[in-house]
């Protein structure tokens, strides 16, 4: 068995975002706070929307891939499921109608979605506990991903 992740293999790097995931300290965050950063920068180029719908089943894929010979299936270093959660909450920050709502909304969803993707509520930790293949492994930061927009939104409405 060759040891994980090993960046030379495309489904490894793919699956850390490039060896983030490799980063000692809070690699989720990190994945979470890159992923952040290329969703702003290509939302200026590409229709997100139908980016971050087919990032999923790509993720999917990529996450079975690369946990198909771990004992630990949602490995600390596989990270690409914290693109597609964040991507995910982000969704409604492209319809809001200014850059300052936007940008807050932006900010309260990055911060919601590491809370529940690090506190794991209900049905987060269900499907974390129990489903331990590709679809698991992005299933619950999905799910983080949705919960987030919600006390995000919420709060964009008190304060705007």
């Amino acid at each position: 068995m060759s040891k994980f992740p090993d960046l030379k293999n495309p489904i490894h790097f793919i699956a850390t975002l490039g060896g983030i995931g490799k980063i000692p300290i809070a690699p989720g965050t990190w994945g979470s706070i890159f992923a952040f950063l290329i969703f702003i920068y290509i939302s200026h180029y590409v229709a997100m929307f139908i980016v971050v719908i087919l990032s999923i089943p790509f993720s999917i894929w990529i996450c079975e891939k690369a946990s198909i010979n771990l004992i630990e299936k949602d490995h600390k270093s596989i990270v690409i499921d914290e693109l597609v959660g964040i991507w995910i909450a982000l969704v409604p920050a492209l319809y809001l109608s200014t850059q300052t709502s936007r940008t807050s909304y932006a900010v309260l969803a990055l911060i919601f979605f590491r809370l529940f993707d690090i506190l794991k509520p209900y049905p987060v930790s269900y499907f974390d506990k129990n489903f331990k293949n590709g679809l698991g492994i992005v299933l619950d930061d999905l799910i983080a991903g949705i919960m987030a927009i919600f006390p995000a939104m919420a709060l964009i409405y008190l304060i705007f």
